[in-house]
């Protein structure tokens, strides 16, 4: 698969999202994570290549192949659902696990962090939107595991992540995404400032970068449609 308009892609998102955050009075810094999920290792190259340090992934096993291929000095996102038993994986090969979501996973990742000797920077998942199908916890039990997360020696909380429902509507994503941003203003403090929010991806990242987003995960406007 050919990945040459690439560069032209990033170049639209990046102007997307100046115009979204001059409309706003938004100055703070967004990072595009590149979602290669499905795609080969042609697609992380071809990000390398494009500017794009920060390459996310939905499951542990397709990164894994995909670094033992690579050489690439890029930043590894687990973007996806992570069970307790690929925890192990996690130190050393991810530079952040946007989607934890429950005290057992956090926990098993702290365990495998601290017999690595490292951390590992993380998101808590939240479910805004309370959809059965998504990951997530519920918001209510959200201020519980950021206090059993921020105890756990192998974890470094920085932030929160969510997704939309699928739809066009703006006023809907931007709901959720401003429900995310509050959520998060209420349980920041001095000491855990959770100052990133990963929100937004290929058909709703402009309202996730209206709304205060500092990670968008992108991979169908950058890459075009996943192979089959």
């Amino acid at each position: 698969m050919s990945y040459e308009t690439l560069p032209e892609n990033l170049a639209r998102v990046r102007e997307a999202i100046a115009q979204v955050q001059h409309a706003e009075g938004i100055r703070q810094v967004v990072r595009v994570v590149a979602v290669t999920k499905a795609h080969g290792p042609a697609a992380v190259e071809a990000a390398w290549r494009a500017g794009m340090a920060d390459v996310g992934e939905n499951r542990v096993q397709e990164a894994v192949a995909k670094q033992e291929g690579l050489r690439l000095p890029v930043r590894w996102h687990l973007i996806g659902h992570l069970q307790t038993n690929k925890a192990k994986l996690v130190p050393g090969r991810f530079a952040m696990v946007h989607s934890l979501d429950s005290a057992r996973v956090a926990e098993a990742v702290s365990q495998a962090a601290q017999g690595a000797a490292t951390r590992v920077p993380a998101l808590l998942q939240v479910n805004v939107a309370g959809e059965g199908q998504k990951s997530g916890c519920a918001p209510a039990a959200a201020e519980g595991l950021v206090g059993v997360m921020s105890e756990c020696a192998g974890l470094d909380l920085i932030g929160l992540m969510t997704m939309a429902p699928w739809t066009e509507d703006e006023e809907v994503q931007r709901r959720v995404f401003g429900a995310l941003r509050q959520l998060r203003d209420r349980l920041a403090t001095p000491t855990r400032p959770l100052l990133e929010l990963s929100m937004g991806m290929s058909g709703d990242f402009r309202a996730a970068v209206a709304e205060g987003a500092t990670l968008l995960r992108l991979g169908t406007v950058l890459f075009g449609e996943r192979p089959t």
